[in-house]
């Protein structure tokens, strides 16, 4: 390679390849949705059968069909696990109306109370997702506390 300049050089073969390339834009966008929440609930350490229902729930709030819901499960834990920050699957919900958001946040809330209560962790990824959908402390509040009462 002496004597190449630098940009003669492949990118390397091994980085990942785009796990999107199998699916439509909307079976994407809630596989990203479903990484989020998916991440939400193992946040505690704790992935239940009730947080993959509310899981499902939620999805098929956001137009999921019921005949490729655990695709979508399954391509959500794909993109979870892939993951190495919050980022990564916060984006498709960043770029959505108020109304989708808040249904969002009202269903992390839902995984997270489903256990009866929020550890350091889930209510330090709920803070900082506030602020990465810009959504007003007030209401996030607001929404803990409605949720907090279906639970408790």
């Amino acid at each position: 390679y002496k004597g190449k300049p630098f940009w003669y050089f492949k990118k390397s073969q091994s980085e990942p390849i785009n796990m999107f390339f199998k699916k439509n834009d909307e079976e994407n966008d809630l596989a990203k949705i479903a990484a989020l929440l998916i991440y939400a609930a193992k946040i505690d350490q704790n992935y239940s059968n009730s947080e993959e229902k509310i899981i499902k729930q939620a999805l098929i709030q956001f137009g999921a069909k019921e005949s490729n819901l655990n695709e979508i499960i399954n391509l959500g834990k794909e993109i979870e696990n892939n993951s190495n920050q919050i980022l990564d699957f916060t984006k498709k919900v960043k770029n959505m109306d108020e109304k989708n958001k808040i249904m969002i946040i009202e269903t992390l809330w839902r995984i997270i109370y489903s256990n009866k209560e929020a550890d350091i962790y889930e209510t330090n990824l709920m803070r900082r997702l506030g602020g990465l959908l810009y959504i007003d402390n007030k209401l996030m509040g607001d929404i803990k506390v409605k949720i907090k009462k279906e639970f408790l």
